[in-house]
């Protein structure tokens, strides 16, 4: 997928009237910024525990990328309505099933390639805070495409409430994730039961 630049222009406009509300009306913070590449196939995976994450983070990636596009799976019960798939999808964000989404997962394996992709390998939100297991699905497109992957930590925004000011919050990039060895080749070995 490609964006125009109008449609990107709409995009950093967005983060940045989010961002003016997360950092200047609010105490929210982001670090290791530096780890994130300007360029290529990128999977950021975060934890996923407010509502708000789907909108800081790209704040959060966009600041420092400006005029790049952040593409976003995101559950199809938010495509329903008319205004809010147009606000979405003008974002970077795209419908998927629950469960297995063929469709879904070959658009991210072509995002991939050469796009930053954000994706909460939990699959839900977990509002208690505590990190969730992870999708299998996840590993399956980490294998399949190679992506630099920046494990992302989302801190404090479960405690937020709209509007709010004054509250804190926090967006870690950590230092980019090596793919392991095994999964240094393509003719991998199927574990034996």
């Amino acid at each position: 997928m490609r964006a125009s630049f109008i449609r990107r222009f709409w995009v950093i406009f967005s983060a940045y009237v989010v961002g003016f509300y997360a950092s200047l009306l609010n105490r929210f913070r982001v670090k290791g910024v530096g780890n994130l590449p300007n360029q290529g196939g990128v999977l950021i995976a975060s934890n996923h525990i407010s509502a708000y994450d789907t909108i800081f983070l790209p704040w959060a990636v966009l600041r420092n990328n400006p005029m790049q596009m952040l593409w976003a799976p995101a559950k199809e019960e938010l495509f329903r309505k008319p205004f809010q798939r147009w606000l979405y999808s003008s974002w970077g964000a795209f419908p998927v099933r629950r469960g297995r989404d063929v469709r879904a997962a070959k658009v991210i394996n072509e995002l991939l390639q050469d796009q930053k992709v954000m994706l909460y390998p939990e699959g839900t939100r977990h509002r208690d805070g505590v990190l969730g297991r992870g999708n299998r699905g996840v590993g399956k497109i980490i294998f399949d495409t190679r992506p630099v992957v920046i494990p992302t930590a989302i801190i404090g925004l479960n405690h937020w409430k709209f509007p709010g000011f004054g509250l804190e919050g926090m967006i870690v990039f950590a230092p980019p994730s090596t793919i392991p060895t095994f999964c240094s080749s393509r003719t991998t070995r199927k574990p034996t039961r």
